[in-house]
């Protein structure tokens, strides 16, 4: 296991800025993911601590050691590519087997690591066959198992699973989660797909524009988001954003909208959120914390909301029920016979307790899930 940490890197492609002062910190065992859109950085940003690319400007550190001017294959760090990079000449066994033979291994000792890891890795029957001969999961267990061998006191995956379709994806996620968990080995694993991130991440790094925007535990960023960017980034169905007004009433605070609704806000976030009244914000609330109102008391916090459903799209598990809320299309996640066709119209309730409060001019969040103050407008910029 190795401790890595970053220090104030840069990375520039000509003119294009890739990388801007990253600072990150990696225990040792922790499993990082790596997470943004197409041109955040990230995986430029791997590719630097793999050696594959050098900094232009700051510090990379392994155990302690800098090893910005150690050369790829002497950073004793392991590799997992998107095209799994087999050769395609060679069997199961012998491309397991190369980085092995390539630091002059002795043979018992390559047999012996090379079935192990097969065993591990569910494809023990499969050594003697060629890439060409397998599946794209089979191919990327071998690439993992040429990697694991070394016994690499670090290990990268580069988008390992966006080459496989969506079952596929399914089981190589598990298959990277028990290996992390089996060999307890510091991993950073990069990957575009938000469901990959909250499945694989003891920690989750979110990027933009090669900054990191937030990191924390999968929870952490899905409950309390620090900006607009990163609460749209993380669930599926995305959170649906709806301009909005703060004003007082009562001594409490209600969300007043475009077209007139109003949805009250619950008294603990209404005495966080006191100082705000009167100003205009984004109003942000996931599909899942908007459900249809039954027979009965509601949760604490829950408020209703009459809609006309105008979409319905099932997927089996659930429906997802679209209806316009402030001349915004919200999206509902519903059970799976809560509404059949558009056009039904249903009584819905909306947890309040969830629901996070955006400054639309800095995009940051100002009340969020288990928020107990909120920061003020002229001080927002100053906190983050």
């Amino acid at each position: 296991m190795a401790r890595l940490k970053i220090t104030a890197l840069h990375k520039y492609y000509g003119k294009v800025h890739a990388v801007r002062g990253v600072d990150l910190d990696i225990p040792e065992g922790e499993f990082t993911v790596l997470v943004g859109p197409s041109g955040c950085g990230k995986s430029t940003l791997l590719r630097t601590i793999a050696g594959l690319e050098d900094p232009d400007d700051g510090l990379i550190e392994i155990d302690g050691d800098a090893v910005n001017d150690v050369r790829p294959r002497d950073r004793n760090v392991a590799m997992v590519f998107q095209n799994y990079a087999l050769y395609p000449y060679m069997n199961v066994f012998e491309n397991i087997a190369f980085g092995l033979r390539a630091r002059k291994v002795p043979a018992d000792e390559i047999e012996s690591s090379v079935r192990d890891a097969a065993q591990m890795l569910g494809i023990t029957a499969l050594l003697e066959r060629l890439p060409r001969e397998l599946s794209g999961g089979q191919r990327q267990r071998v690439a993992i198992g040429r990697a694991i061998v070394r016994d690499a006191r670090l290990f990268l995956f580069d988008e390992p699973l966006s080459n496989l379709d969506a079952q596929l994806r399914d089981e190589m996620r598990s298959e990277i989660k028990r290996l992390h968990q089996d060999i307890g080995k510091t991993m950073v694993y990069v990957t575009h797909d938000q469901i990959e991130a909250m499945t694989l991440a003891d920690r989750i790094v979110l990027l933009k524009d090669g900054v990191i925007e937030q990191q924390g535990t999968p929870l952490e960023l899905f409950e309390r988001p620090a900006t607009r960017f990163v609460a749209g980034f993380l669930g599926s169905p995305a959170m649906n954003f709806i301009p909005a007004r703060l004003e007082a009433k009562g001594g409490a605070l209600e969300v007043v909208f475009s077209d007139g609704k109003r949805l009250a806000m619950p008294a603990s976030r209404s005495d966080a959120l006191s100082q705000e009244a009167g100003r205009e914000i984004v109003f942000g609330v996931r599909p899942e914390h908007i459900e249809r109102a039954r027979d009965g008391v509601g949760r604490s916090g829950q408020v209703p909301l009459e809609a006309t459903i105008d979409l319905v799209q099932p997927t089996g598990s659930r429906t997802y029920g679209t209806f316009l809320l402030g001349a915004v299309e919200v999206v509902a996640e519903l059970e799976v016979h809560d509404v059949e066709q558009p056009g039904e119209h249903l009584d819905l309730k909306v947890d309040m307790n969830r629901v996070v409060i955006i400054d639309p001019n800095t995009d940051r969040v100002i009340s969020h899930s288990g928020s107990e103050t909120a920061i003020p407008f002229q001080n927002r910029e100053a906190s983050v």
